[in-house]
């Protein structure tokens, strides 16, 4: 009974990913998504079947075949419904009386009737290996975290292209990465431009609120976090669609395939209910990109110059009480959703006169950047006149256009 082929198989799927078979790491500090041995598996339970798993790959690929069958049968026990796990360990009990030719080899008689499902689960493997070679260097962060207020405790960032959400800690010594989750997306990828498109969009979004589990079906699994998709940058460009949340799996399933949804973004379940624990409503920023670009967390600092120096002129500008001043920082194409520039001016008079020329400041300020086919500034802030404790929560989207930043949308935050 030999357990050479199924050994090697691992070892070259291993090595291909940059993943070593033995616990032990001779890589140099890592750049940016580089090869990197992946994180101890975590205390809680939220990550620790994906860990285990991926112990279990290291097992074989050493040849430690009966304890990687032992830990297997555990792994399954535990969760019954992961069903890449249970191909694993199906692989593992085929490898003593036949050869195994490769991973998931389901036999002959049965491939046929299969062969969607062993096609996704491999896919779900490769995701899983490839997100945990292409680890992020520490202290770098996404592109798109400008800058968070202290009063933002959390912040997600999901990677479509790698099939993982990031879930990012708010510190006084800034954004650190505290876990990190496999996912699903839409069944036709992302770039959501219609209603029922089966994508996923991709932008700068928050958490509207948190959807009680008992008012959905086995579906949504333990519960769903909606998102404010279309936000005003998607409704300028035409989008459609809604109801787009992160959410979890129906009970007889513990993960889907990477590209399985309606356009929502999938977690396991033990993984969405620490999320759901964790982040507050309406603060925690999601942002959805195709594929993250990691940078220094002194990087948006170094980059943020112009654009703050334009936010703080407007902030003068309407502490002046210079309407003509203050209008011309907003674009000629600039919608409210219900007023266009000219209808704004109105209100924006109105709150000129009810400051009554005190200065302003923008409390509990925060910047998220988004670089498609244009470059726009998303602004959060509490707009507070001198001799007030609290005032006007806002949002702001900022476009840059001919070399200055422009105010395309201003409302109350959504």
């Amino acid at each position: 009974m030999s357990l050479k082929v199924l050994s090697a198989i691992c070892c070259v799927c291993l090595a291909g990913w940059g993943l070593p078979s033995s616990h032990a790491s001779t890589s140099p500090k890592p750049k940016p998504m580089v090869a990197r041995a992946a994180a101890p598996a975590p205390a809680d339970k939220e990550g620790l079947a994906e860990a285990r798993l991926i112990q279990i790959y290291r097992l074989i690929g050493r040849s430690d075949t009966r304890t990687a069958l032992d830990e297997a049968q555990r792994l399954v026990k535990d969760y019954p419904n992961f069903a890449l796990a249970q191909l694993v360990y199906g692989d593992l009990l085929s490898s003593r009386t036949r050869p195994v030719t490769s991973f998931g080899d389901v036999p002959a008689n049965q491939l046929k009737a299969h062969t969607a499902a062993l096609t996704s689960l491999r896919a779900e493997s490769a995701a899983r290996l490839k997100a945990l070679k292409e680890r992020p260097p520490e202290g770098y962060i996404p592109a798109e975290f400008v800058r968070l207020s202290r009063a933002v405790k959390h912040a997600i960032a999901v990677d479509a292209a790698r099939s993982r959400l990031y879930l990012f800690e708010n510190r006084a010594s800034g954004l650190t990465l505290i876990a990190d989750y496999y996912i699903s997306v839409g069944k036709l990828g992302v770039e959501k431009n219609t209603e029922g498109d089966q994508r996923t969009p991709l932008g700068v979004y928050f958490i509207t609120s948190q959807l009680d589990p008992k008012t959905l079906t086995d579906f949504y699994g333990v519960g769903a976090l909606p998102i404010n998709y279309p936000n005003m940058l998607d409704v300028r460009r035409g989008k459609t669609g809604g109801g787009i949340w992160l959410h979890g799996t129906p009970s007889d399933q513990f993960s889907r395939p990477p590209l399985a949804s309606d356009g929502c973004v999938v977690l396991a379940n033990p993984d969405l209910q620490y999320i759901i624990q964790t982040v507050a409503i309406r603060s925690t920023p999601v942002v959805i990109t195709n594929q993250l670009s990691w940078v220094p967390q002194d990087h948006t600092n170094n980059q943020l110059g112009p654009f703050e120096a334009r936010l703080n002129a407007w902030r003068k500008a309407k502490s002046s009480g210079n309407l003509a001043e203050l209008t011309s920082f907003y674009a000629s194409d600039f919608s409210n959703g219900s007023k266009n520039r000219g209808d704004w001016q109105t209100v924006l008079a109105r709150e000129v006169a009810q400051t009554r020329g005190r200065e302003l400041e923008l409390k509990d300020l925060s910047m998220l950047r988004w670089q498609d086919k244009e470059d726009t500034m998303v602004v959060t802030f509490g707009e507070v006149a001198a001799g007030q404790r609290t005032g006007t929560s806002k949002r702001q989207y900022w476009s840059h256009r001919a070399g200055q930043w422009t105010i395309i949308y201003e409302g109350t935050r959504l």
